[in-house]
């Protein structure tokens, strides 16, 4: 038996992450969240998971679970999401160092074998190179919440260094997926389409990004468990696909069959990069396939959401 624990689990990719570890019955997996941008419509129901309530930022709960369970690993997740939410609550993302610097103690004190973390591509900032690569792109970001990233995978490594504990960082560029929540672009755009809203895109909508389907995100990392490539690493987790914001609005609203209208807001003054594309190649190699195509993810998507609206 091995023993899991998934720190956010009620989030919508380690939710994911869990629901698919859990296929293995060999696998017990404990979740904790406190529900600060998570739903429990996420966590899993299976006879090998438990729940409980935690803030991983508060050292006695958290020291509590770990010494009773003795995880094998650790998928530490949990964090202050969503792109107004950081820009808003500066000083709630920086507690997030608390959780980082509690965890990985814990980790090395109760034995655990590998800790999994979920970085961002907000590491990067505004790009000096395309693909975004992880070992020669620098990192330049002065946002709270890349900081509170990057200053996490300075402690990853220092652990690693110091105490042997072993680690594998992944760096999410964008994840979406039918359980996603409406505080992410893809989904808030397929929300509006479903309601016949107006949907907003910051600036004249030119900047890009990529997206990556769930199944990917959650299938190179469970394959990056019993690869050894992955082993004191830091890995993109992303399609290397650029489109627009613009032309995604567009295509949310043909996929959809939708009456909305795009309407431009002002650029945000922070935290809207002109670019983000990964170099994925060393997530290519632990998915050992292609990734979705966005419009079959789209379509997945939309099938899910409208069964959401109906329901």
């Amino acid at each position: 038996m091995r023993n899991f624990l998934i720190t956010g689990a009620a989030g919508f990719i380690p939710g994911a992450l869990a629901e698919t570890l859990l296929e293995d019955k060999n696998n017990f997996v404990v979740g904790v969240d406190n529900f600060l941008t998570g739903t429990r419509r996420n966590l899993p129901k299976a006879d090998n998971f438990r729940f409980i309530k935690v803030d991983v930022n508060r050292s006695d709960d958290l020291g509590a679970v770990m010494l009773s369970y003795r995880f094998d690993y650790v998928f530490h997740y949990a964090a202050v999401v969503g792109v107004s939410r950081t820009l808003e609550n500066p000083l709630l993302v920086l507690e997030d160092i608390k959780g980082i610097r509690n965890i990985l103690h814990l980790s090395k004190n109760t034995g655990v074998r590998r800790f999994f973390f979920s970085s961002s591509s907000e590491v990067y900032g505004e790009p000096v190179e395309i693909p975004q690569n992880e070992h020669t792109t620098p990192l330049n970001s002065k946002l709270p919440y890349a900081i509170v990233k990057n200053v996490a995978e300075a402690f990853i490594k220092s652990y690693h260094k110091e105490h042997g504990l072993e680690y594998t960082i992944f760096r999410f560029f964008n994840t979406y997926g039918p359980r996603q929540s409406a505080d992410f672009v893809l989904s808030k755009f397929i929300c509006a389409a479903l309601r016949n809203e107006d949907i907003t895109v910051f600036g004249d909508g030119t900047q890009t990004r990529t997206f990556c389907y769930i199944d990917d995100n959650v299938t190179a990392t469970v394959n990056s468990l019993s690869e050894a490539s992955s082993l004191n690493e830091v890995i993109n987790l992303g399609s290397d696909q650029e489109i627009t914001i613009v032309e995604l609005a567009r295509k949310v609203i043909a996929a959809t069959g939708s009456q909305s209208k795009i309407v431009h807001l002002p650029p945000l003054v922070e935290g809207d990069m002109r670019r983000r594309c990964p170099d994925n190649s060393r997530m290519r190699r632990l998915l050992k396939r292609d990734l979705l195509p966005l419009d079959e993810g789209l379509a997945r998507t939309i099938v899910a959401k409208r069964r959401e609206f109906i329901g």
